[in-house]
């Protein structure tokens, strides 16, 4: 959602860079078309000490909410199940809230949510019919739950003339053979799927300009993705994924360029529940589309707060120490700093 014309510092590959505005038109020549941005952020919950955050939805997401608002295009991990009914799963971690989650996803600028993760089905099908009746009653989409012709089903949103897709994925393995979606049962869109999962891409590739990947997977706690995520990526790339946005690991992970495409394996916590977390470092990627392809991908640094469990924007040492650390999981990552010519 963006808020007219503006001026935002991105950090990309440790370094700051300013975007700038374009130049006003001539009477000689035509003005060239904007760069569009999307931003992209990790796991979101309400419970514990940010349930409260609901209480005033409007101011729920705190000082990260104007970097997300000024973004043509905004996403986050939604991880819960949002309803107050259902039966509990046999999984030792359950969360859910109420409907006005997304009335706080909404007021913080974000435009579509992932629910493809492993807590979206927490108090099972019932919970999900009611995620996704109080997302369609706010107005926003909740990509990757359904029926499978819904949740595989590539979104696309337009942004003057750029048509920009949107697969939600999850290749958590917990439960994932029961809240698979199927055509006659409601669930998640599964990577473990991964025939239907890479067909899901090949269709967002052959209806949109840019194709974005949201992928919730990986150990959690482990700052280098494994071979079977390098493998993965690597064919959700063949299949046409521009940018690959993943989650789950409560780390932030490394993040570059394979090729033409970015990859951030991990983007860690965002606003969280508790205060025991792995690490407090998150950020958003701000991701920069020009003429209809990626032309950067970077980290905006933020820290989330211990009291609230709010993230905020961070400069100075703090930005550089978190942005240190990404470039330096870059390496086991397998990623390079520039994308290839």
């Amino acid at each position: 959602m963006r808020l007219g014309l503006f001026i935002l510092p991105i950090l990309v590959a440790g370094c700051a860079a300013v975007e700038p505005v374009a130049a006003p038109s001539t009477s000689l020549s035509p003005t060239p078309p904007r760069d569009i941005t999307v931003a992209i952020a990790g796991d979101v919950h309400f419970a514990d000490r940010t349930l409260s955050l609901l209480e005033r939805p409007e101011t729920a997401f705190g000082k990260i909410a104007p970097v997300l608002a000024r973004a043509d295009l905004a996403i986050v991990n939604l991880e819960t199940a949002v309803t107050e009914r259902g039966t509990p799963e046999p999984k030792e971690f359950l969360f859910r809230a109420p409907a006005s989650a997304f009335a706080a996803v909404k007021a913080a600028g974000v435009d579509a949510v992932s629910i493809a993760n492993n807590h979206a089905l927490d108090y099972g099908r019932v919970g999900l019919a009611d995620t996704l009746d109080a997302a369609r009653a706010a107005g926003i989409p909740a990509l990757g739950g359904g029926e499978a012709a819904d949740a595989y089903r590539p979104w696309i949103y337009t942004v003057e003339n750029t048509k920009i897709a949107v697969v939600a994925l999850t290749h958590v393995n917990e439960l994932w053979e029961s809240w698979k979606a199927t055509d006659s049962r409601p669930g998640l869109a599964m990577l473990r799927d991964e025939q239907r999962a890479l067909a899901a891409v090949r269709s967002a590739r052959s209806q949109a300009d840019v194709v974005i990947v949201a992928v919730h997977w990986g150990p959690e706690y482990q700052e280098c993705p494994n071979g079977e995520l390098k493998r993965l990526a690597s064919a959700l790339i063949e299949a046409g994924a521009d940018v690959i946005a993943g989650g789950h690991q409560h780390l932030l992970l490394g993040a570059g360029w394979q090729g033409q495409s970015y990859v951030a394996y991990g983007l860690g916590n965002f606003l969280w529940w508790r205060n025991d977390a792995m690490s407090n470092d998150t950020g958003v990627l701000w991701v920069t589309i020009r003429a209809g392809k990626v032309k950067t991908a970077g980290l905006v640094p933020a820290y989330i707060d211990r009291v609230t469990g709010q993230p905020y924007p961070v400069g100075g040492q703090n930005a550089a120490r978190i942005l240190n650390d990404q470039n330096r999981l870059r390496t086991c990552a397998g990623l390079t700093e520039f994308p290839a010519p």
